[in-house]
């Protein structure tokens, strides 16, 4: 029986500490902070100004727009905060950034009759960061 040594093995895994966020983790971060910031901007333009927010009739989800404004605001800061959690790069700051983008996903769709352009781009921007935040992290290190 012959054994040869030739190097380091190529499939185990990276056992390396890393201490920040890499690739699509930092993606999703910069994303999740963006779509928090713009979440609070809409919160406030909420509660600040009622008339810029347009209010159609007969919607199935009848809150007043100050409360949306309010929902938003709170949901933005949150977020945000989700956010920079993730530039540190734990699992924790993962799973409470998808959870937080999902919220934020269901609380754009039932603000489409008064935003509807700025909530769909608020659900595209909250797609993307569960897709990164779902994308696998496993690096090679070479």
């Amino acid at each position: 029986m012959s054994s040869s040594v030739t190097g380091p093995d190529r499939g185990a895994p990276a056992t390396k500490h890393r201490p920040f966020a890499a690739g699509w983790t930092v993606f999703a971060a910069v994303m999740l902070v963006l779509g928090g910031i713009l979440n609070l901007l809409q919160g406030i333009s909420a509660i600040a100004k009622d008339d810029l927010v347009v209010v159609t009739r007969d919607y199935t989800f009848s809150f007043s727009t100050s409360a949306w404004g309010w929902i938003h605001l709170i949901l933005g800061i949150v977020i945000v905060l989700a956010g920079l959690a993730l530039f540190s790069g734990a699992v924790w700051a993962r799973v409470v950034g998808i959870a937080l983008a999902v919220l934020s996903m269901i609380a754009n769709f039932l603000w489409l009759p008064h935003y509807p352009v700025w909530s769909v781009v608020l659900i595209a921007v909250d797609a993307f960061v569960i897709w990164a935040l779902c994308v696998g992290t496993s690096r090679r290190a070479d």
